[in-house]
């Protein structure tokens, strides 16, 4: 297996094409990936190796497009992008697919998205890693306005805004839909409160890079949640943990307590 974009699929839910691939080993324990804003299956999980790492280890590994990004459906209206109807999705995938219960990783928005899963379909959820998101999925993660105005900007020179900046750059890099975009970021924000997650009672592993300026405290988060653990990702920002090889380690030994206990 190497970093090479697997064939994608396709199903239905609520009137949009989600895509998606079904990889590694089909007899092995399934993990679904849930990817960050302006990312996609293969720019989150694909390229940084997350694939070949868990596929090596005999997951079957699932991952998709969120509403918005990648090869999915892209509508325009916010009313669409709630993270409760893109956790609907990731449920309608498990079930499109006849799994009952996986491991779910979510990376930044992706995290977001996993933990309402959870709420939502707690039968569906044996274990949680949330990457890139830590208490400001209670908090919030500071103004997020400029992001949409700079996603819609005639080009990223005229965006002064630096996380403006840096979400437009990543935005062109991987050839989004910035109207999309736009969009989804104006209302998957939603917050969950310190009650809510502590209602997720699954494993859960919470990895933020020491340098990642936007997640927020990782042990602040795990602190709410019964059976939570934090991991500092060494030197890593929001942009560059989603890979690192610590992530990775630490990932696969706590899937591994989870699928021994």
């Amino acid at each position: 297996m190497d970093l090479t974009p697997p064939p994608f699929s396709h199903f239905a839910h609520e009137g949009l094409e989600i895509a998606f691939f079904d990889e590694g080993d089909p007899s092995g324990e399934p993990i679904l990936l849930i990817h960050g804003f302006a990312s996609s299956a293969n720019v989150n999980w694909v390229y940084p190796g997350w694939l070949k790492t868990l596929g090596d280890a005999g997951y079957r590994v699932i991952a998709f497009d969120n509403r918005g990004h990648g090869k999915s459906s892209k509508p325009y209206d916010p009313s669409l992008y709630h993270p409760q109807q893109m956790a609907g999705d990731a449920a309608a995938l498990l079930v499109h697919l006849g799994i009952g219960e996986a491991h779910v990783m979510g990376y930044s928005m992706g995290a977001r998205i996993s933990a309402f899963l959870a709420l939502m379909h707690p039968e569906r959820v044996r274990s949680l890693v949330f990457g890139g998101l830590g208490i400001g999925m209670v908090s919030g993660v500071g103004d997020w306005d400029p992001i949409a105005d700079a996603l819609l900007a005639p080009s990223l020179e005229s965006v002064t805004h630096a996380r403006g900046r840096m979400f437009r750059a990543f935005a062109d890099q991987t050839k989004s839909d910035r109207q999309a975009l736009a969009a989804c970021i104006s209302t998957s924000r939603d917050l969950l409160s310190a009650e809510d997650v502590a209602h997720i009672d699954v494993p859960v592993l919470i990895g933020v890079g020491t340098k990642d300026e936007i997640a927020g405290s990782a042990q602040e988060l795990a602190a709410l949640m019964p059976r939570a653990r934090a991991l500092d990702i060494p030197g890593r920002d929001h942009m560059l943990a989603v890979g690192d090889r610590v992530f990775k380690k630490a990932v696969l030994e706590f899937l591994g307590e989870v699928g021994r206990a």
